[in-house]
């Protein structure tokens, strides 16, 4: 766009904001998303809305992620993992141990992020509407809603842990004029005036990311995947290097009992750390410039570069722990006992550049596993009124107004309910996978999945329910449900706590294999039609959208061409127009 096509775009945006305040018609105007091709075709004769421009099929001008781009986007977000070994040393294992079960966790969570961002590379949809297509067009509100609830805890939960590299910040920049604020907020609140100003700034920092769909952070992902390398290398060296690579005896074993079940413990425990980026797949992969750009990528960068920013945070809070006799793993902390043992202005210097990088690593964490989702979630649960921009503004409000630090310090069961919370996504990834690569292969109906009346034929299912992905999604978990309360603090049985230490992994198969044996007997509907049809291996992908009326819509530049059929099966062109948002 040239400097007069953005002025006139501008131009538009500030009349359209003023006029929003001048009638009623023009708030609406301003308020409500506008009907996309896709919407005006695919449900005739009704007004529910079932799609905006980010529920459509993103455009070819928008897929602008190549597999170097999510070659920088995991290798950022993975490298933030600088605490996940202190989980396992922390439940017994020694450092060896430690790493391999890093390894096998990571390598078992990107197979299965591998497969679950082929749709949404193919099809060019987020998470919503796949699961539209998995579990019928209202089942998929309880899928998509129970994601969103848990993205704005999370999201509130992220901010809290920047906020504490925010602090380093300021005690790097103002000292003491920072560190003897009067604290003023009771200590039944479990947050300071320092820590609250903090968290403040955090939450501003994240408030400018708000406005951005993943396609143009692009840039953004590629700045935090070069700065935060030299960061993470020259903290583990500066320790390993004042310490002469002290590591100690901390790494010794620890396990007593059942040595099997215990390392699927672990592993289960290291799914957790990305058990969410799991489920949230394809809110990424829908932006792929190619159909494998988004898998292969992520397959060989994840699990190596997590096993390797993990390993480098076991050695060098261990060095540190034992030389200078502390009790830390939070790379904040560690950062503040730096500050604590040489306070000088180079080395605030070097600590102010560190907790920068840290906190630019937790803010794009937070954006893709959290910010990102959720504005995703809420265009569809509210299509006429919320695109992703306004949801990631809504996420910014409502994880402030939860009060993490609340819940951190006062709700140590609530804190393990989320991060169990992994076993209830495992069933859902299970069923959408299982669906797409056994039972429709790989074909979607992209036009169906904004009709949600009875004469959907694809995905209404039993009133707008796919009752065997239910069940099989209960059935998912069953199992590990009973352990799981049991962490708790509820008293179950050991085999319930064995079965529960398998989490993710057991929810997983379990859910798997009961949705493909229940669909080999009781098919769906959709499942039958593909069959019938006798369509090959995703035959239904391309930029020809057939919508639920028979319109044809094809996607050309900037034009959008509407085509009906003759009674003959003849392309009759119905309408050509110029528009600016695609589909």
């Amino acid at each position: 766009m040239d400097a007069t096509g953005f002025r006139a775009m501008l131009g538009a945006k500030a009349t359209t904001f003023r006029n929003a305040f001048r009638s009623r018609e023009g708030f609406k105007f301003f308020i409500e998303t506008h009907d996309t091709a896709l919407d005006k075709h695919g449900h005739p004769g009704t007004k529910q809305s079932w799609s905006n421009e980010d529920l459509d099929p993103t455009p070819p001008e928008k897929r602008t992620w190549r597999w170097w781009n999510f070659v920088t986007f995991y290798l950022g977000l993975s490298f933030g993992n600088w605490t996940l070994g202190s989980t396992m040393v922390g439940i017994g294992l020694n450092w060896w141990e430690s790493i391999l079960v890093i390894f096998a966790s990571q390598l078992i969570s990107s197979v299965a992020m591998f497969f679950n961002s082929r749709c949404a590379s193919v099809y060019h949809i987020g998470y919503p509407v796949v699961a539209r297509s998995v579990f019928g067009m209202w089942g998929s509100y309880y899928f998509v809603g129970a994601r969103a609830a848990l993205a704005i805890i999370w999201y509130g939960v992220q901010l809290y842990s920047g906020a504490s590299f925010m602090a380093n910040i300021l005690r790097c920049i103002f000292g003491h004029s920072y560190t003897d604020i009067p604290n003023h907020i009771p200590d039944s609140v479990g947050i300071t005036t320092q820590g609250m100003l903090a968290f403040f700034l955090f939450w501003l920092v994240h408030f400018p990311f708000c406005a951005f769909r993943p396609y143009q952070l692009r840039g953004f992902f590629w700045f935090k995947s070069i700065i935060v390398l030299p960061a993470v290398w020259g903290l583990f060296i500066f320790c390993m290097a004042n310490t002469k690579g002290n590591v100690g005896s901390v790494y010794a074993s620890k396990i007593t009992g059942s040595k099997g079940w215990f390392i699927m413990y672990a592993i289960n425990s290291g799914m957790g750390n990305t058990a969410t980026l799991i489920t949230n797949q394809p809110d990424i992969a829908r932006w792929s410039k190619t159909e494998s750009g988004a898998q292969w990528s992520q397959l060989v960068t994840q699990p190596l570069s997590v096993t390797l920013s993990a390993s480098l945070g076991i050695l060098a809070t261990a060095a540190i722990n034992n030389t200078w006799g502390l009790d830390l793993w939070n790379p904040w902390d560690l950062l503040g006992a730096i500050l604590d043992r040489y306070w000088s202005a180079s080395t605030r210097f070097a600590v102010f550049l560190s907790a920068f990088v840290w906190m630019v690593s937790i803010l794009g964490t937070n954006i893709a596993a959290n910010m990102i989702p959720f504005g995703s979630d809420s265009s569809m649960l509210f299509p006429r009124y919320i695109t992703i921009p306004r949801g990631q503004y809504i996420v910014e409000f409502l994880a402030f107004a939860i009060c993490p630090w609340k819940i951190l310090s006062s709700a140590s069961v609530f804190t393990t309910f989320l991060s169990g919370y992994g076993l209830f996504m495992a069933s859902v990834v299970a069923i959408m996978i299982c669906d797409y690569y056994l039972l429709t292969r790989g074909n979607v109906f992209i036009g169906y999945l904004y009709d949600g009346t009875r004469s959907n034929k694809h995905y209404y299912y039993h009133r707008g329910w796919n009752i065997q992905g239910v069940i099989a999604y209960l059935c998912g978990i069953a199992l590990p449900f009973p352990g799981f309360v049991g962490t708790l603090g509820a008293t179950v049985s050991t085999g319930a706590t064995d079965l529960g230490r398998l989490g993710w992994l057991l929810s997983f198969a379990v859910s798997f294999v009961a949705y493909y044996a229940l669909c080999k007997v009781w098919p769906t509907k959709n499942q039958k039609l593909i069959k019938e049809m006798g369509l090959r291996w995703e035959e239904q992908k391309g930029d020809t959208v057939v919508a639920a009326d028979g319109t044809r819509i094809v996607e050309e530049g900037k034009i959008i061409r509407v085509l009906g059929e003759t009674s003959d099966g003849t392309e009759m062109g119905q309408e050509a127009y110029v528009v600016d948002k695609k589909y």
